[in-house]
């Protein structure tokens, strides 16, 4: 009678399988291309920051963005918004919100765009006897235009809906630089 040295076998069966395993594994790696989703290659994401600094004075913002690029010509997207302004021993604001922004490139260098801002605006006054205080919602109709090369777009936008005694900003005609990567 013949030993078998089933010992070897499992060995050689374990060998064999981790080998074959690893084989197709490589094998998917090589044929498979690594590629991002159709829709993760359209998506860019952006923003805006700013900080302007004085005597007595200060203005934070922080604005992040993201666009999906339906082609070459159209692109939809989101936008959040938050500031925090002062000047020291007359006001202070905090302005937090969102907008959905539109964008038309008609051709590589021109980007044309309709943006609805919308905006929670806590404003303290300070006054003697007591602060005076106002909070309210602030929308925003923004038409804009601007001059585009690769993913920077500088222009202006102005607002439809802008009311002089009714508005956080202080103008209906803004210039904007957009960066989108």
């Amino acid at each position: 009678m013949k030993y078998i040295n089933y010992s070897f076998v499992k060995k050689s069966i374990t060998f064999f399988l981790i080998l074959l395993g690893s084989n197709s594994i490589m094998s998917q790696d090589l044929t498979t291309p690594k590629s991002k989703s159709i829709f993760r290659e359209r998506v860019q994401f952006g923003g805006g920051l700013g900080l302007a600094i004085g005597s007595g004075y200060t203005d934070i913002t922080i604005a992040p963005s993201a666009i999906y690029n339906f082609n070459e010509y159209f692109a939809l997207g989101l936008g959040l918004q938050g500031s925090y302004i002062k000047a020291k021993n007359n006001f202070s604001n905090i302005i937090y919100g969102g907008s959905v922004v539109g964008l038309f490139n008609p051709i590589q260098e021109i980007q044309l765009s309709l943006e609805v801002e919308q905006v929670r605006v806590n404003s303290t006054f300070e006054a003697i006897p007591e602060d005076i205080k106002r909070n309210f919602w602030n929308t925003g109709l923004f038409v804009g235009a601007g001059y585009r090369t690769e993913n920077v777009t500088i222009g202006a936008r102005y607002n439809l809906l802008f009311d002089k005694d009714k508005s956080v900003y202080s103008d209906a005609l803004m210039p904007f630089i957009r960066v989108y990567f």
